[in-house]
């Protein structure tokens, strides 16, 4: 456009991830759950794109290797676009720990991945976090693997104070003799510090009149382009809240997210933006002879199971679950995909009367798949009577359960539905000594092993963890159980009558995680009477119970075992 010859010319660099794989998050997300939560990244850079053609501005985009692999359409539609790809290393993770061999690996790694998928030869840099004072050794390893210029420094607050050459656009001399380009994030100083003025979470924090004037006195005073950048999430005010995060995560993450958007679009009325290779006068073409790589299925994509593989049944009981949905397919698809080798997977999902749009989000995302049966409550009745009912309800002898927001990981139960075979129920235990439990709130925790203990005592077993609903049942033995308690009393309850009746129980040690979305339904107060007034029941009440007959159908064993708690083996998730 004809009036941006006269403006000022700075530098637009764009970190794409997506939301789920931010720092800020990595309390309560992990690898292991990005294929299972809903992607917008694909949308996210949509939107960006449109926004930068709609005001002619051109942008370096620093995309993982990973990202490449898995969406390499989203690598070439931001060449088609006519921008610059450069590299973000190919997974996102710290630095910490890292070698220089190991750093090396993964930067040609990702290298390879984003010119396979269809980018210009890759010549920039930027490391997943922002280098500090010790991490300069890895602009060295850049310098000697031939990487034209770096963008991983922001020297906010004290960072640099030593060195202050980088504050500004500099050379970097590695001791083998290359060089490349460091262009860190623009900063200002004021009283001894510096305030990083350029995106990101700065400009969502911090007040836009203020930043926008540092922004305009910076561009007076120096010569040389500011570095601007920002994530594709940032301008996502409609991702999904991740729970188990701290309160600052929760505000560097999703604090004013609506913002990001229209200060952008104030700087490019102001400023002209190019990307990095464009400034620096290098070409960013295609490298030669790069081989295409084909896509990757989606996650958790459809696949007949084995037909030699065993039936088996999963119940997951869910009510006021609709921001739960969408999760729960991908995680229970994924599920079934690992597993169906061994295990031909049929899923019971009970609805529990919920009130939200539980049910109708169960029918549009369950509906179709085949081995899914779908049951619905006429009245709310609680956790323990959906999960009786889902077994009452599953086609088979041997029957898994498990919580709707998986905080219980799935896969544990293909370690788990084995030792099926030698036990009338197998626990998952987060409080088995080789158990663990993450971001779980320690009054919960508190009052889960407390009970535990007296539940324990007074059955004369030790069992680490009652209120688990993570299991393995054999429905034969469970079909016929009339609750009394149908809430999460009722959880326990089952495990209690089972070990009076003479049952054997296995401990699987498992991890307990906080849910990731939506919020749980217990209610404190009623449950903790609940359980005082169920140890008041084996306390004081009648301790006799009909021994436990086994006679299940096919391969169940025909004799009832001894009433022995054991724990798994030592390492129970190799098999």
């Amino acid at each position: 456009m004809t009036l941006g010859r006269t403006m000022q010319r700075h530098l637009l660099t764009i970190c794409v991830e997506d939301y789920f794989h931010v720092a800020a998050l990595r309390g309560a997300v992990r690898r292991k759950h990005w294929d299972r939560l809903d992607p917008r990244l694909e949308r996210n850079l949509d939107s960006v794109l449109d926004l930068l053609d709609r005001h002619g501005a051109q942008a370096t985009f620093f995309v993982f290797g990973c990202i490449a692999e898995q969406q390499p359409e989203l690598v070439a539609r931001i060449v088609r676009h006519g921008h610059e790809v450069a590299s973000r290393g190919f997974w996102p993770r710290a630095l910490a720990g890292l070698t220089p061999d190991e750093l090396r690996a993964d930067a040609r790694r990702a290298k390879e991945a984003l010119e396979a998928a269809g980018s210009n030869t890759i010549v920039g840099y930027r490391a997943p976090e922002w280098l500090h004072e010790d991490d300069l050794w890895v602009l060295d390893v850049l310098a000697d693997e031939g990487y034209a210029y770096d963008s991983s420094i922001n020297p906010v607050l004290r960072r640099f104070a030593s060195d202050p050459r980088r504050f500004r656009i500099h050379d970097h001399t590695s001791p083998a003799g290359n060089t490349l380009r460091e262009l860190p994030i623009s900063t200002v100083g004021a009283l001894g510090v510096r305030m990083t003025i350029s995106g990101g979470n700065y400009v969502r924090q911090l007040p836009h009149t203020l930043l926008s004037r540092a922004v305009e006195w910076q561009s007076k005073r120096d010569d040389d382009p500011l570095v601007f950048y920002f994530m594709p999430w940032e301008m996502d005010k409609h991702q999904p809240h991740v729970q188990g995060i701290s309160r600052l995560n929760r505000i560097r993450h999703y604090r004013n997210l609506a913002k990001t958007r229209w200060v952008l679009v104030d700087y490019f009325g102001k400023y002209e933006f190019v990307g990095v290779s464009d400034w620096l006068g290098l070409p960013h073409a295609a490298p030669e002879g790069a081989p295409a790589r084909a896509s990757v299925a989606p996650p958790g994509a459809l696949a007949a199971p084995d037909p030699r593989a065993r039936e088996v049944s999963l119940v997951v009981p869910m009510y006021d679950e609709e921001a739960n949905i969408d999760y729960l397919r991908r995680t229970l698809l994924e599920f079934r995909k690992r597993l169906r080798d061994r295990y031909r997977i049929h899923l019971v999902l009970v609805d529990d009367a919920s009130k939200d749009r539980t049910w109708e989000l169960l029918q549009a995302s369950f509906g179709e798949l085949p081995d899914v049966q779908l049951v619905r409550h006429p009245r709310n009745r609680g956790v323990a009577a959906a999960i009786v009912t889902g077994i009452r309800a599953a086609p088979t002898e041997i029957v898994g359960s498990i919580d709707c927001d998986c905080s219980y990981d799935p896969a544990d139960l293909g370690a788990m539905i084995p030792l099926i075979d030698d036990a009338d129920l197998v626990t998952a235990s987060p409080y088995h000594p080789a158990g663990a439990v993450v971001n779980v709130p320690t009054w919960r925790l508190f009052l889960s092993k407390t009970l535990s203990r007296m539940y324990s005592a007074l059955l004369g077993d030790a069992i680490h963890t009652y209120t688990s609903c993570c299991r393995v049942y054999r429905k034969s033995q469970i079909e016929q159980f009339d609750l009394r308690h149908d809430h999460f009393l009722g959880v326990a309850e089952l495990l209690i009558e089972l070990k009076l009746r003479g049952a054997r129980v296995i401990e699987y040690p498992a991890t307990l995680e906080s849910r990731l979305f939506g919020e749980s339904k217990m209610k404190i107060l009623r449950t903790i009477r609940g359980h005082l007034g169920l140890v008041g029941d084996l306390a004081f009440g009648p301790r006799t119970r009909p021994q436990l007959t086994r006679t299940p159908p096919g391969d169940a064993p025909a004799a009832a075992e001894p009433p022995v708690a054991e724990a798994a083996p030592p390492d129970p998730r190799a098999s």
